[in-house]
C-alpha cells in the first residue's frame, strides 16, 4: 500500500509449526522474502514492527540482513548492481539496544566470514588470510599474533610445513586471542579453524569434474574461527577464548609430500601419508596440539572436512562429534537449532580409531572406504587430552545454489552458532 510516498507491507508469519526453533527460521525466511520487494523499489530504509514475539521479530530483521549480503568486489558494475536497502529499524518496545547490537554484531560477523570464503587464492594467500585477522583485531580488540614459516620451522609443525611444500606462498599460523578481566570461565575455550586457503589435492589430484571449482572455500573452517572471535570481542562477552588457524594452500609440485611419506608432526607422533587430499587433517593436528599449552575447558574445531560429512546430510546441517561433556554438546545443539545451524552427532566409538592404525607410522590419515567424516574426526582426536569437540561443516560452508537468507557461495556457517552459545555461557 503507498500512502504519502510511503510503503507498507503485510506479512503473516505461519504459526502451524508449533516448535519455537521452527517458527524462528520462519521468520528469517519471511524478512528475507521482502529483499527483492524491497530492493525493487529503491527503499534504503525500512521500519518493521508487528504482534509477535521478541525473538520472531529479531529472527525477521536477521532474514532480511543476512539475505541482502552481496559479493560484488570483483563487479565492474558493482555501485549499479548493490541493493538499496542500507538500513533497518526495529520498532518493539521489548527489544533492547543491546538486542539489537548483539544482531549487528552477528550479522556482521557472519558477513565477514561470507567474505573471506568467496574471495579467491589469486587474493587470499594464507599471509593474505592472517592480514584479515588483524584487521578484525584492530576493529573488535582481540589479540593477534602471526607465526611466519621460518617460526613453524623452528617449532616443527611438521603438518602444516608438509602440506606447504607444494606451494609457492608461505604458510601461517593465527593466534587469536579475547582475555577479559571479568571472563566466566578460568580456563580458557580454544576455537581451530582449517585453513587451506586453496585445495587442489596435491598430487593425490582431484578426480572429478569441476571438483576443484569451488576449493577456495576449504579454509572456511578458519573463516568460522575469525569471524567468531570477531563477534565475541566486540560485544565484549566475558568469555576468554583463543582462536587457532594454521594456513596454507595445497598444490602438487616437485616438491610436493607424497603418498607414502611419513610425517613427524608438532606433537612428535607420526603419520602415513596414504592421500595428500587429505590435508586438512594435517595441518590442525598441529593446532590441537598446540592447544595443549593453554590448557583449555574445551576445544571446538571447524573444517570444510571431508566429503563423507556432506555426503551423510547434506546441506542442511553440520556434522559433529567429540569427548565434551554431555551437557556441552546439548548447549551447542541448543545453540546450532536457535540459529538453524543444526548439529548432526555421530558416534566416536573406538573401533573408528582402529581403521587409522598404520603399519609403518603411529597412525595414517585416511581410514578407508566407511566411516570417512568419523575417521577423519579420530584422527585429529588423537592429538588433543582435553574436552574436544569436532565440527566439519562441509556440506554447509559453500552453497552452489541460493538458498534463502543463506545466499549463494559463502555462507558463513558456524559463527552465528558459537556467538548465540558464548553470549548464553557469558550469563552462567
Amino acid at each position: 500500500m503507498n500512502q504519502f510516498s510511503r510503503w507498507v507491507f503485510l506479512q503473516f508469519l505461519d504459526k502451524k509449526k508449533t516448535e519455537k526453533f521452527k517458527i524462528w527460521e520462519n521468520a528469517r525466511q519471511a524478512g528475507n522474502a521482502y529483499l527483492s520487494r524491497i530492493n525493487g523499489l529503491k527503499l534504503s530504509e525500512i521500519y518493521i514492527t508487528g504482534d509477535v514475539s521478541k525473538e520472531e521479530m529479531l529472527c525477521f530483521a536477521e532474514g532480511m540482513a543476512l539475505g541482502n549480503y552481496q559479493f560484488l568486489k570483483y563487479k565492474g558494475n558493482a555501485k549499479k548492481s548493490q541493493n538499496a536497502l542500507k538500513k533497518i529499524f526495529i520498532v518493539d518496545k521489548n527489544i533492547s539496544s543491546k538486542d539489537v547490537e548483539y544482531l549487528n554484531i552477528s550479522v556482521e560477523a557472519t558477513c565477514m566470514a561470507r567474505t573471506w570464503v568467496n574471495e579467491p587464492l589469486s587474493y587470499l594467500t594464507a599471509t593474505k588470510f592472517a592480514d584479515e585477522f588483524k584487521k578484525a583485531s584492530k576493529k573488535s580488540g582481540f589479540k593477534i599474533t602471526v607465526f611466519n614459516k621460518a617460526k613453524i620451522k623452528a617449532l616443527k609443525m611438521g603438518g602444516l610445513l608438509a602440506v606447504n611444500l607444494g606451494s609457492i606462498d608461505p604458510p601461517t599460523f593465527s593466534i587469536m586471542e579475547w582475555k577479559p578481566k571479568n571472563a566466566v570461565n578460568k580456563k580458557p575455550i580454544v576455537l581451530v579453524g582449517k585453513g587451506v586457503v586453496y585445495d587442489t589435492g596435491g598430487l593425490s589430484l582431484k578426480p572429478t569434474a569441476n571438483s576443484m571449482d569451488f576449493m577456495k572455500c576449504d579454509m572456511g573452517g578458519g573463516a568460522t574461527v575469525g569471524g567468531a572471535m570477531y563477534a565475541v570481542a566486540k560485544a565484549k562477552l566475558p568469555v576468554h577464548l583463543v582462536g587457532l588457524v594454521p594456513a596454507t594452500d595445497n598444490r602438487p609440485d616437485g616438491n610436493a609430500y607424497a603418498p607414502g611419506d611419513v610425517i613427524t608432526m608438532y606433537s612428535g607422533k607420526t603419520v602415513e601419508v596414504l592421500n595428500t587430499d587429505a590435508e586438512g587433517r594435517m595441518i590442525m593436528a598441529d593446532a590441537l596440539h598446540y592447544a595443549k599449552k593453554y590448557k583449555p575447558e574445551l576445544v571446538m574445531d571447524f573444517a570444510t572436512l571431508t566429503g563423507a560429512a556432506a555426503a551423510a546430510i547434506g546441506p542442511v546441517g553440520v556434522v559433529c562429534m567429540g569427548t565434551a561433556d554431555e551437557k556441552v554438546k546439548d548447549k551447542l545443539k541448543e545453540s546450532g537449532g536457535a540459529v538453524h545451524e543444526r548439529l548432526a552427532e555421530l558416534p566416536f566409538w573406538d573401533e573408528y580409531g582402529e581403521m587409522i592404525k598404520s603399519d609403518l607410522a603411529d597412525i595414517k590419515n585416511l581410514g578407508g572406504p566407511y566411516g570417512g567424516a568419523i575417521t577423519a574426526g579420530k584422527f585429529l582426536e588423537h592429538f588433543t587430552d582435553y574436552p574436544y569437540m569436532h565440527f566439519d561443516i562441509a556440506g554447509m560452508a559453500y552453497l552452489k545454489g541460493k538458498d534463502s537468507y543463506r545466499g549463494k557461495n559463502g555462507t558463513g556457517v558456524g559463527v552465528r552458532l558459537l556467538f548465540d552459545y558464548f553470549r548464553k555461557l557469558a550469563k552462567k
